[in-house]
């Protein structure tokens, strides 16, 4: 029998991210990358969110816990996407999330910029990853309110009350 001393737990992985809305757009000129993104979840609870996300040729499980301030813990894994496929279209709890990702650097980070179709169209959303919560970063001039502490704007919750019905 394998026991498990609780008390002695490996630390987690943990996600430490700022969100704000987008203003204008001016970051066009700045960006690295894009990428299409149709991402669905699989369970949702007070503790943890389960979703599967197709990014390109690529696809990920991700478990992530329940927000704290900026921070929560996130566990996420490769997978075939042909089986994201399959879980978004057979699993998902709600539509998918459709989205294209931009990448654009500012300062010392990459902040990954969310331009939303389908029922959340009309959103634009800013993410900047930190490696501690108090960790300082240069504010892009489109970067506009900040939404981190706002549950709307997760996409669990985009994907159950999309933004074109608030």
């Amino acid at each position: 029998m394998l026991l498990i001393d609780l008390g002695v737990l490996p630390a987690m992985p943990t996600e430490i991210e700022r969100k704000f809305l987008v203003i204008g757009d001016s970051w066009r000129d700045a960006v690295e990358s894009e990428t299409r993104i149709m991402q669905g979840y699989l369970a949702n609870n007070q503790n943890a969110t389960v979703r599967v996300r197709v990014a390109g040729e690529r696809a990920w499980l991700t478990i992530k816990g329940m927000a704290r301030g900026a921070s929560r813990s996130e566990y996420e894994y490769a997978i075939p996407s042909a089986d994201a496929v399959a879980m978004l279209a057979e699993l998902a709890v709600s539509a998918p999330i459709d989205k294209v990702r931009y990448r654009v650097r500012c300062g010392a980070h990459v902040w990954d910029l969310d331009v939303f179709a389908g029922e959340n169209q009309g959103l634009v959303m800013a993410e900047v990853e930190l490696g501690h919560e108090d960790e300082p970063f240069d504010m892009p001039d489109w970067a506009g309110r900040e939404v981190t502490a706002d549950g709307r704007y997760y996409n669990v919750n985009l994907a159950r009350h999309p933004y074109r019905h608030w």
